[in-house]
């Protein structure tokens, strides 16, 4: 008979199964119900098409999942003077796009993989390891001048209508890529990388051309010379080829093709050839990335020790992260991520030492709360693990997962009432999987659902 009980799922003698780890660092899927709705008006065509999601519908995906994204990429970057660059850049082109009015906001997170993404409300992100890569402001005006060009041809909401887009899963942890890309899903889903971002990986092609003719004219008409156009996509094709571990998801969610930069390169010669001249602004930009540049090394450790892990080569992970936190002591990132190594290899008292040192690090992010209470967890002290998984809770509300994990903990503690009111909770949103069966067992025996 299968053991269900406490130890039976989370026992430190158990091994964990990457499903089972993957649920511990993620949420659940969550149908989006779809308004109903007709034809619309593009915005940037302006002909008619399919449309069954409001600008307002928009917002409230934006708004509900976007914190999820950010806190699963390790949270909005603590260079407030960064951060504020990324947004004064982002907010020169708004006038230039075709929905100055939508609530934007522009954000650098701390992930370090290759990436930037966009919600359809105009929540906007670019990660650390993306503006590493790029040279110059003109590059960075074209990259958000890509995302929002996304927002504004509403490509998320019309991949929704035409139902292509029925389900994401969202919150700390992971997401389901597909079964294309079922090899990074897997490595994916062990780092705990992507989140309800993954919600916007299905563009098109099409959709891609259409972000890149918009965000070249924003950009040139908020004065930026085409060649950072140019310069971005020759580095996104360049790197496209060789598809490091480490880029996998912008690649997944982006597709590049020499299609992109060779238009880029004509359009550079016709359509935008009076703006050849304009400014680059590459002191400017180096002068605002300097600190990050300053931890570049410690980032590209970090690159390599996710892209081990992902390989399940967690020894050599270990190795990389060390030299990545000699050299940036006190980055959450490189702490969570740590934690997140040493998990996988089931060393969770020193796992629970490295997500200590992550939220001292980085205060109230919810990452490093979630870490904490597995890590606890796995050790049997139910009753702190609750308190992580509560802080977690509170930090960014609404993740069913965390919900089981408390109702899990009661348990341990043997407060049946209050994990029996927990687990009821839980089976309102999830009722399939292990946690759903066990969480159901358990309201049966103790006597709070009939046994048929």
């Amino acid at each position: 008979m299968k053991n269900t009980s406490p130890e039976g799922i989370f026992s430190c003698d158990t091994h964990i199964t990457r499903r089972h780890f993957i649920r511990l660092l993620s949420a659940s899927s969550i149908t989006l119900a779809m308004g109903c709705g007709g034809c619309a008006v593009d915005p940037v065509t302006g002909k008619k098409t399919l449309m069954l999601v409001s600008r307002d519908q928009e917002i409230q995906i934006d708004r509900q999942h976007s914190p999820a994204q950010f806190s699963s990429d390790y949270g909005r970057t603590q260079d407030t003077a960064l951060n504020a660059y990324l947004g004064e850049i982002g907010k020169k082109l708004l006038p230039h796009t075709h929905r100055p009015s939508m609530p934007y906001n522009f954000q650098v997170v701390n992930a370090t993989y290759v990436n930037a993404y966009a919600f359809p409300g105009g929540s906007i992100a670019a990660t650390r390891g993306i503006l590493l890569k790029m040279e110059n402001e003109a590059e960075l005006a074209a990259l958000l001048g890509h995302e929002l060009g996304h927002v504004n041809a509403r490509h998320t909401a019309e991949q929704m209508s035409k139902g292509q887009v029925t389900s994401l899963v969202v919150g700390l942890g992971t997401a389901l890529i597909g079964s294309k890309y079922s090899d990074y899903a897997d490595i994916a889903g062990q780092l705990g990388q992507i989140g309800a971002g993954m919600m916007l990986a299905s563009y098109s092609r099409d959709n891609e051309r259409e972000a890149d003719a918009l965000g070249n004219r924003y950009m040139v008409e908020a004065g930026y010379s085409t060649r950072g156009f140019v310069g971005l996509m020759e580095m996104l094709n360049s790197m496209s080829k060789h598809k490091p571990g480490y880029a996998e998801i912008l690649f997944s969610t982006h597709p590049m093709s020499d299609e992109r930069y060779k238009t880029a390169v004509q359009n550079a010669g016709t359509a935008y050839a009076a703006t050849q001249n304009l400014p680059l602004n590459r002191d400017r930009y180096m002068d605002k990335t300097a600190g990050l540049r300053r931890i570049k090394d410690a980032i590209e450790n970090m690159q390599k020790g996710e892209s081990a892990m992902g390989q399940k080569q967690y020894t050599r992970a270990q190795d990389y992260l060390q030299q990545a936190l000699r050299k940036a002591p006190g980055d959450y990132a490189g702490l969570a991520m740590m934690s997140k190594c040493l998990l996988m290899q089931k060393k969770y008292s020193q796992a629970e030492k490295y997500a200590e040192q992550a939220k001292t690090a980085y205060r109230g992010e919810a990452q490093g709360f979630h870490l904490s209470g597995f890590a606890k967890m796995q050790q049997k002290k139910y009753a702190a693990a609750y308190q992580e998984f509560d802080a977690c809770d509170r930090a960014i509300p609404g993740n069913p997962t965390i919900t089981f994990f408390k109702g899990y903990c009661k348990e341990g503690t043997d407060s049946k009432p209050q994990a029996a009111e927990l687990y009821n909770r839980y089976l309102k949103t999830v009722q399939q999987g292990e946690y759903a069966q066990h969480a159901h067992s358990r309201l049966v025996q103790w006597g709070y659902i009939r046994k048929k």
